[in-house]
């Protein structure tokens, strides 16, 4: 009886000891099981808050992105504008630097031009004027007419030749024979009787003289005048401007008085001041005094010789 109880007593201490172990069992399996639980809650959680960290550091990333594109393109554009505005500014610059660069070459050929000029009129001072009579003396030409003889002077590459009206007066042949020997037929294409000033022409391309301002002369300033005295081919002979604005009969021609001898032949050639210009068309001298000559002064001559040649001109291309 005593073993029995015994037994007993060890299987209800064995099934006791089952059911507390199960007991314990079961609880640490719910309590795995609600760890696993809210492990895999939490793992869940912690993925979408990692999800939406990603998310918005993605968007973050992107805006970030967006801004410093469309920043750079803002800048990008800037800069191609600057760029545009310097390009245009640049090629405007250009332009007026080259347009500066034309006009400084068109007024250095100009002022080239004029020192060329200037420079062909200076010659070396000299009493006796040998350093311009070889180049005037290729302008100046000798007249013979069927009348008489004179002297003219070539102002027109053209071929025409200044002279005094009364030389050719009359005349129905007229040639003209040049420093250098050669002849040519003249015609006469205009005059002014009353201030005895005529133009010829001839058909060649000859050596010019200029006129001068006669306003500019001075008493005392040394001249020479050319011709063809007496037969005697171009003589040239020296003197100074004695008086200025000498009144002749008509009041129209207006003198040049001068101590230059005036011969016979001497007419119509021209009186030349330091410059090789023309001051002067030698006229007349009065007679019985020596070194009292007279030449009607540039200006007149200039104004009437340029009408007639434009009248010719205005004629012939008519």
């Amino acid at each position: 009886m005593t073993k029995i109880d015994s037994n007993k007593a060890l299987v209800i201490s064995i099934v006791l000891l089952l059911v507390v172990v199960s007991g314990i069992v079961y609880y640490y399996n719910n309590q795995i099981k609600v760890l696993n639980e809210n492990f895999d809650t939490r793992l869940v959680l912690l993925n979408k808050d990692i999800l939406g960290n990603i998310n918005t550091l993605q968007e973050d990333v992107d805006q970030t992105f967006t801004s410093l594109k469309n920043n750079l393109s803002m800048e990008i554009g800037l800069v191609d504008n600057n760029l545009q505005n310097f390009r245009k500014k640049n090629d405007k610059d250009i332009k007026t630097i080259n347009s500066l660069i034309d006009e400084i070459e068109k007024q250095s050929d100009i002022k080239l031009n004029e020192l060329k000029e200037e420079i062909s009129t200076i010659q070396v001072e000299s009493t006796d004027f040998s350093s311009i009579i070889n180049e005037v003396l290729k302008s100046v030409v000798s007249i013979g007419t069927n009348v008489g003889q004179g002297s003219g002077a070539v102002i027109d590459g053209e071929g025409f030749i200044v002279t005094n009206h009364h030389v050719i007066d009359g005349a129905t042949i007229i040639r003209v024979l040049t420093n250098s020997g050669e002849v040519y037929d003249a015609s006469l294409i205009g005059f002014d009787e009353v201030v005895d000033v005529a133009v010829l022409k001839v058909d060649a391309s000859l050596d010019t003289l200029r006129f001068e301002d006669s306003d500019d002369v001075n008493v005392g300033e040394r001249v020479i005048a050319l011709g063809n005295p007496v037969g005697l081919s171009f003589t040239v002979t020296e003197g100074i401007v004695s008086a200025l604005k000498r009144k002749g009969p008509n009041d129209l021609s207006i003198y040049i008085q001068t101590d230059v001898p005036i011969n016979p032949g001497n007419s119509g050639g021209p009186l030349v001041d330091t410059n090789s210009r023309i001051i002067g068309l030698n006229n007349f001298k009065i007679g019985g005094f020596e070194g009292l000559g007279f030449a009607i002064e540039s200006n007149v001559v200039k104004e009437i010789v340029d009408d007639i040649i434009n009248q010719y001109r205005e004629q012939i291309t008519s």
